[in-house]
């Protein structure tokens, strides 16, 4: 079984990062590549195929530290993914064989047993070696970058042509509004079957929109 990683243990001021609002944009490259193949991929070889698309940058000049905030964050957007396509299907999170599997395992219920500690390490963003600001800038970078990628020009959405979009109403919570996103941006997700790219970008835009909204 595995377990998290040793890290030190962090300051008190260091570690509020709870309240950060918003998603961790690795999450939909990370499907695009799951989705687009049938062999595993190792955690290393998903930094280095991010990196290559200018979606990873480095994260700290000592090169331990680095490494352990790429496996986080990697890891991070693996179990919110895993999260996000159940029941319909899994997200095999072993380091050295990464997948979606399209058909349930049958011992479901004790893989997630197994794997319940290491989710719970991963999900929690204290645990990032940071601070709440820090998390929240690189995050932000993550996300411009992204956008950019998927073809995403700035922020030119108004406020409620962005709640149309996800089809709520000025009332919807922070909560309702990013449970909104994630399942329209799973529908639309271009590398998955009844995809629209330019829908996805749509609601992409709306995110980026009320997740503005979200941080005043």
């Amino acid at each position: 079984m595995l377990l998290p990683p040793l890290v030190p243990q962090l300051d008190n001021k260091a570690t509020d990062v709870s309240a950060i609002k918003g998603d961790n944009p690795l999450i939909w490259p990370l499907l695009s590549l799951l989705q687009k193949s049938v062999q595993g991929w190792k955690v290393h070889h998903l930094a280095t195929e991010l990196q290559s698309q200018g979606l990873m940058h480095d994260l700290d000049p000592i090169p331990e530290k680095d490494l352990f905030k790429r496996n986080f964050l990697l890891m991070n957007a693996l179990f919110e993914l895993q999260d996000m396509l159940l029941p319909g299907q899994w997200v095999q999170t072993q380091a050295m064989d990464i997948r979606i599997l399209r058909i349930l395992p049958g011992d479901i219920d004790l893989i997630q047993h197994q794997e319940a500690g290491l989710k719970s390490y991963y999900l929690d963003w204290a645990n990032y070696d940071t601070s709440s600001n820090v998390v929240r800038d690189m995050l932000e970078s993550f996300w411009t970058s992204y956008k950019s990628y998927i073809g995403i020009n700035g922020r030119v959405m108004h406020l409620t042509q962005a709640l149309r979009v996800l089809e709520l109403d000025v009332s919807a919570s922070d909560r309702e509004i990013r449970r909104q996103w994630r399942k329209l941006a799973l529908k639309w997700h271009p590398d998955r079957q009844g995809g629209d790219a330019a829908r996805f970008r749509e609601v992409c835009e709306a995110w980026q929109t009320l997740r503005g909204r979200d941080s005043d």
